[in-house]
């Protein structure tokens, strides 16, 4: 009996080291969305990098979300 716990252990070890690396696949995609998404909303918008603080980026969010939410509602 005991082999089979150690064996069922092992097993869930390795699901879990498989949905850890599943996750983590997940966040990378994820990630790599949001980085083009944002280059792109930079680059049609003639946006400066170096003029972008951190407040400002919260702002265009907010306004970009906006505006999208009302697109959506017009539809």
């Amino acid at each position: 009996m005991i082999g089979g716990i150690v064996m069922s252990q092992s097993n869930l070890e390795k699901q879990e080291a498989k949905l850890k690396a599943l996750n983590q696949k997940i966040k990378d995609e994820k990630d790599k969305i949001e980085q083009r998404l944002g280059k792109q909303i930079i680059s049609q918008a003639n946006l400066d990098y170096a003029n972008l603080s951190n407040d400002q980026i919260k702002l265009l969010a907010k306004q970009f979300s906006e505006f999208l939410k009302v697109k959506s509602v017009d539809h």
